[in-house]
């Protein structure tokens, strides 16, 4: 058995997807993560950029000593690479666990990825399916706008603004004819039920929060790297940033209130080494 807590980070809150999905399927395991809320979002940054905020999310985690780390962020997953390559501990990306259950739930061999617009850019995803199956064809949108709408708690299901986006941003994805869309950032999953009632009930979303979830315990699991059964896991969360409705939106999409257990932490005293 290992106490060791594990580490989740994401360029805001939308990562917390992964981490309710964590608490849910992992609930002997500790829990750190850490969201930059002060510098979302990363998808509109370049690649040196990313890079960098990467390598200091991750130091600031391995300060904890995490059994694993995961990055709950599909823009650091697709284009951070030489950040993630230097990570000692075990490391999970979300790319690779969504693109697998993409290509086995798809019928029509058509996927759509929804992304930031370096995740779109960097073509990670198109790659990650090719590599399974060269005969599915990959459509992919930069969806800039829709981290905003979740880090601003504009995701009802009514919400007007929220609906004509990703009408919009959807279209050629429909137009496609994909039955499986790749919800390529962790923010996304949080507007599932208005992409899933604009796509259509015959449209699959992959959950890229759940599917890394997934794949974390099958590696912990592996490596005899899970808690004690009897421990009950707790987490705890720091932000970069504290912004006036950072409880709301917290509570919105973790379901419960973590404003009295969110710390403040600065990133200058964790420069990677």
């Amino acid at each position: 058995m290992d106490k060791r807590p594990i580490g989740v980070f994401d360029s805001g809150l939308g990562g917390l997807s992964a981490v309710k999905a964590m608490l849910k399927y992992l609930p002997n395991e500790d829990i750190v993560y850490f969201g930059d809320t002060g510098r979302v979002p990363y998808g509109t940054r370049s690649e040196k950029t990313i890079e960098l905020y990467a390598k200091e999310d991750i130091a600031f985690l391995e300060k904890f000593g995490c059994k694993l780390i995961m990055a709950a962020c599909g823009t650091v997953s697709s284009v951070a690479k030489n950040a993630i390559a230097d990570v000692k501990e075990p490391f999970v990306e979300v790319v690779t666990p969504a693109s697998k259950a993409a290509v086995k739930a798809t019928r029509n061999n058509k996927i759509g990825v929804m992304g930031t617009s370096a995740t779109i850019n960097s073509g990670s995803y198109v790659k990650a399916i090719k590599a399974l199956n060269p005969e599915i064809a990959v459509s992919g949108v930069s969806c800039p706008m829709l981290v905003s709408l979740v880090e601003n708690d504009w995701i009802d299901s009514d919400d007007k603004i929220a609906v004509e986006i990703i009408k919009r941003y959807i279209a050629p994805l429909i137009e496609n004819e994909v039955d499986t869309i790749i919800l390529g950032c962790t923010h996304f999953p949080h507007l599932a039920p208005i992409i899933s009632k604009v796509a259509g009930d015959n449209v699959t979303l992959i959950d890229t929060g759940y599917e890394a979830v997934m794949e974390a315990k099958a590696i912990l699991k592996k490596n005899e790297l899970l808690n004690d059964p009897s421990h009950n896991g707790e987490a705890s969360y720091y932000i970069s940033d504290k912004t006036q409705n950072f409880s709301d939106i917290a509570h919105t999409l973790l379901g419960m209130d973590i404003s009295d257990r969110a710390n403040f932490v600065d990133l200058n005293n964790f420069k990677p080494v």
